[in-house]
């Protein structure tokens, strides 16, 4: 049996493999559920209602304004005039504050909402690639089997190359393959529950390209979770480093960033990358430096991270880790 068959083999047998993907299927199924129950189709009778309830809310505004205003009037030359605007001017509703679409139920627009559901999807398959990515390596190390394993296969690179290889093209199929029925299950909730008519082929187009840079995201999360594991050669390498960058890196780094008043602080902060990377851009605001425009208001400041410049540093961090894992694997003695 070749190497790359045996670690195939491996990895799909593992009980810790099976756990966390099925997990990952479980919340994926949750939120699907969830969108599929809290969202329903709109229709011409429900789309009359709206306008029904928006313009029953508008006549009642008026009426209550009406009614301050004649209160109003009758309090001028009383002690009770300063509970009212000087000379009764009080603004009278408009017919456009009630838009009908505020009152219409919450609806699944595929070309809308969608993206937000990938996002969803390559941030829980990401996570269970770390987790499972790290645990394949990881628990080599700390058993032992790793040392075994080069006993019958003398090559440290080629076996950690093999490893890694396994791992990021099991989590491509696995992903490709539930982000097919992920796309095809919610533009199915959009016929039931919501709307498709406006999907062109651009928009599948832009659709299909976030779904390949959150299979991306998995890939990186997957061999990060492995390259950080067999640096430490162990799990818990893996793990504490994930811990420690969401828990101090991001809750206490935000803290201090924002009490020190540093511009722009999501550019030290790992979410906003990312999702920089699967929204195309995130546009970063500094509203401690507001520039007074001429129409009024506050112009901020800003700064935009691009898919491009995020991916830049996803690769450097691929590069820093995983030649890191491969660096210590060549020099550093087995036992």
């Amino acid at each position: 049996m070749s190497l790359y068959k045996a670690e195939t083999r491996r990895l799909v047998k593992r009980r810790f493999t099976k756990l966390f993907v099925l997990c990952g299927l479980l919340v994926l199924a949750a939120v699907a559920a969830g969108v599929f129950l809290s969202n329903q189709r709109v229709g011409p009778e429900t789309v009359a209602r709206a306008k029904a309830e928006a313009q029953r809310n508008y006549q009642e505004s008026v009426q209550e304004t009406n009614r301050i205003v004649q209160e109003c009037q009758a309090a001028q030359g009383t002690a009770d005039a300063g509970n009212f605007p000087p000379n009764c001017e009080i603004s009278a509703p408009q017919q456009s504050d009630f838009d009908p679409e505020w009152y219409m139920p919450a609806t699944f627009d595929f070309r809308d909402k969608f993206p937000e559901m990938v996002t969803t999807f390559a941030a829980v398959l990401a996570l269970v690639a770390y987790i499972v990515g790290a645990s394949f390596v990881g628990a080599e190390w700390s058993s032992g089997g790793m040392m075994n394993l080069l006993l019958w296969r003398p090559r440290r690179l080629q076996v950690l190359g093999t490893k890694l290889l396994v791992l990021l093209t099991s989590a491509a199929a696995l992903t490709a393959v539930l982000g097919v029925l992920w796309t095809v299950g919610f533009y199915l909730i959009a016929q039931a529950r919501g709307s498709t008519e406006s999907m062109t082929g651009g928009a599948w187009q832009s659709i299909g390209l976030m779904e390949v840079r959150g299979l991306v995201l998995v890939l990186l999360a997957g061999a990060l979770g492995f390259g950080l594991a067999s640096l430490g050669r162990h799990t818990a390498m893996a793990l504490g480093v994930a811990i420690g960058v969401i828990v101090v890196l991001q809750f206490g780094l935000l803290t201090v960033l924002s009490l020190a008043n540093v511009k722009f602080p999501e550019l030290y902060l790992a979410p906003f990358w990312i999702f920089a990377w699967l929204n195309k851009e995130y546009v970063a605001q500094d509203y401690t430096s507001c520039d007074v425009s001429p129409l009024g208001g506050c112009q901020p400041e800003t700064l935009t991270i691009t898919w491009q410049l995020a991916g830049g540093a996803m690769a450097a961090l691929f590069l820093l880790v995983v030649g890191g894992a491969i660096w210590t694997m060549r020099r550093r003695d087995i036992t």
